[in-house]
């Protein structure tokens, strides 16, 4: 069925505009905490570091989500799964909005971010209906809304969080998820996974793709490490803001983001360069470029101007890495897409969780040159693993890309 599917259907402009905005829409529900956890943080009467968990659960519920769901898009029909992570996500976001007290609030980011995981089943179908010369482009375009959303998420709820508080903000993204959920079931194509196996031997095979392909254990841990690093800036940035040095606000701290749209306008370049010089050769140029920011951000990062250089560089180094990753991933097989997927990202968001967890824990410790350090030491491992332990790229089954 899935290989009907692709025949008769065609992967159009809009229906990549309009999975590329399904994917920003959905991550971004990651997101909102970050800017926001100043206003939680007084509110519930905890420290800055217990806020910082409140970003760290959405992602350990996303790597859980990554972990058991994900693999579905092997086996379920993709477009009844999507539409229904979707409505679920919608009521989950709601009882953030409910959250009563510092726990109820923590289980309800877990709970989004368990459920926020329609990305990852849509890079896969994207792929899968792609033309193959064309996959890295097309990875790199819905990958592009990926990072629009975690961008413009921060500064949604930044924004908005200023003006009409931050449980707002989890109604308006409900709102919109449940909207987007019926355009996605309007347009996309029916297709069910190639797998036939049931959902224990699913998750039993991830381990067996991993010791398979190299290139999967190559993205795997580069994604974890750079992700790991662009956690730690973003979740401790809105503490900066607000500390003595700046004095600012939520709403400073979401328009931060924007500053991050030059990965977004180089996401379709990037994927030309996966198709035309090979997605490891672009995960490299990745990983220097999220390393010189860190450089930058402990050099300018007490002026405004310097904290947006910084933040250029490594969303443009974080989209080279996760576009060129992706790619690789996804050339390893059609029947394993989604599993293979499921390893990166969980690794991703993992990665993630403990880049949160640990830089905001530097930050109240050691300010921000504590956090500059958290950051590089993930970049030093990066540069270490892909120019070093990862040099001699070696054959693997199918192709190493």
């Amino acid at each position: 069925m899935a290989a009907e599917a692709r025949g008769r259907f065609e992967l159009t402009r809009p229906l990549v505009v309009l999975m590329a905005l399904t994917c920003g829409v959905c991550v971004a529900s990651l997101y909102y905490i970050q800017p926001l956890e100043t206003d939680v943080a007084a509110e519930f009467s905890v420290t800055q570091g217990a806020a910082g968990l409140a970003a760290t659960c959405a992602q350990v519920g996303y790597a859980l989500g990554l972990l058991l769901i994900v693999p579905l898009g092997d086996m379920l029909e993709r477009r009844a799964l999507v539409g229904r992570m979707m409505l679920v996500s919608a009521v989950a976001l709601v009882l953030v909005a409910c959250a009563q007290s510092f726990p109820a609030l923590l289980a309800s980011l877990l709970a989004v971010g368990v459920v926020s995981i329609v990305p990852q089943l849509i890079v896969p179908y994207a792929a899968h209906l792609a033309p193959e010369s064309e996959r890295g482009r097309v990875i790199g375009d819905v990958m592009s809304g990926l990072l629009v959303g975690i961008l413009l998420s921060r500064t949604f709820s930044g924004l908005l969080g200023s003006v009409l508080g931050w449980r707002l903000v989890f109604v308006a993204a409900a709102a919109l998820v449940a909207a987007l959920s019926f355009a996605i079931r309007w347009s996309l194509p029916a297709d069910r996974g190639q797998s036939r196996v049931g959902y224990g031997a699913l998750l039993r095979s991830l381990p067996g793709l991993v010791r398979r392909w190299r290139p999967l254990r190559e993205s795997a841990c580069n994604g974890f490490l750079m992700f790991g690093a662009f956690s730690a800036f973003w979740t401790s940035l809105s503490f900066w803001l607000s500390s003595p040095t700046f004095g600012l606000g939520p709403r400073e701290a979401g328009l931060m983001g924007l500053v991050g749209l030059a990965g977004v306008i180089a996401a379709h370049f990037i994927g030309g360069v996966c198709d035309r010089r090979g997605a490891r050769f672009s995960v490299g140029v990745g990983t220097v470029l999220s390393s010189a920011a860190f450089a930058l951000l402990f050099l300018l990062g007490r002026s405004v101007w310097g904290l947006g250089v910084g933040a250029v560089v490594l969303d443009l180094g974080n989209q080279f890495g996760q576009v060129s990753n992706m790619d690789r991933v996804q050339s390893l097989g059609d029947e394993v897409r989604s599993r293979t997927n499921t390893v990166f990202m969980f690794s991703y968001f993992v990665g993630g969780s403990l880049g949160s967890f640990l830089g905001a824990t530097a930050f109240q410790s050691f300010g921000w040159t504590g956090m500059c350090g958290v950051g590089a030491a993930f970049m030093a491992l990066a540069l270490t693993t892909h120019f070093v332990i990862f040099r001699n790229p070696a054959q693997v089954t199918s192709t190493t890309h």
